[in-house]
């Protein structure tokens, strides 16, 4: 007992003072895909993903972050177009938000772009209810970390809830199956007004390697409304808690494009 008394003394608090102060990513962390400079892009590049999230339309260039599952064959292959960029902070509230380079996507907008007057709503005491709806596993390590002592999200404001009838926000990961699409939808059904739904991780932004398969259903955007996307295979602890304050508005900028 004293061991760990005396090594609190020497070390003080270590839990990260995010987001009063910036948590700069180490460098080489895979935070996010950028597309480097303009110019004509062959059409063998979009060859490179596995997941089809670089897209190229007339010498143009774009990556679907939503879609990216961060596995640096692109960088790797052709590090003049593309790099990774050590950033925690990559929510966003529009889906069409996560396509990023030479080419604009319309055809993601639109789906709802923002929490408007209800983020005021929500600044105290926000409960979570968490339902995995076919996720890999990974994300659910990321989120588990958030209760530890050094992201200790409950100073903050926020704690997980049992029940969707007490919670005021869903986080859901994983692409939708099937067989989770009526769960998904009942205990969104019963939560309260208001409410939000946070897409953690790229299976539940978009639905990832099974898309289709035909045992997902897809993003969970195909089946509730959704607030806040954070894109990531997984994201990071300090990118889940990002998404989260974007929701409850206790921060306002999303993540830069």
């Amino acid at each position: 007992m004293l061991k760990w008394l005396f090594r609190g003394l020497r070390h003080g608090v270590v839990t990260t003072r995010y987001p009063a102060r910036p948590e700069p990513a180490p460098p080489g962390f895979r935070g996010r895909i950028a597309v480097l400079g303009p110019g004509d892009a062959p059409q063998s590049l979009g060859d490179l993903c596995p997941t089809g999230a670089i897209q190229v339309e007339g010498g143009r260039v774009s990556v679907d972050r939503g879609l990216c599952v961060l596995c640096g064959a692109c960088v790797a292959n052709a590090p003049e177009r593309f790099g990774f960029e050590a950033e925690y902070e990559t929510a966003v509230r529009r889906r069409s938000s996560l396509v990023v380079g030479e080419r604009l996507a319309t055809a993601l907008e639109g789906l709802r772009p923002t929490l408007g007057d209800r983020s005021r709503t929500l600044r105290r005491s926000i409960h979570i209810r968490h339902v995995d709806a076919g996720s890999d596993g990974a994300e659910e390590w990321e989120i588990q970390a958030l209760t530890n002592p050094y992201y200790d999200m409950q100073r903050l404001g926020l704690f997980f809830t049992p029940t969707p009838r007490h919670a005021d926000l869903l986080l859901v990961t994983g692409g939708v199956t099937n067989s989770m699409r009526e769960p998904l939808l009942r205990a969104y059904e019963v939560m309260p007004e208001p409410k939000a739904v946070v897409a953690v991780g790229t299976d539940a932004c978009s639905g990832g390697f099974s898309a289709t398969t035909g045992e997902v259903v897809g993003g969970v955007d195909q089946v509730l409304p959704v607030d806040v996307y954070v894109p990531g295979s997984p994201p990071a602890p300090i990118a889940i808690l990002h998404g989260l304050l974007l929701a409850a508005g206790v921060v306002t900028e999303e993540a830069a494009a």
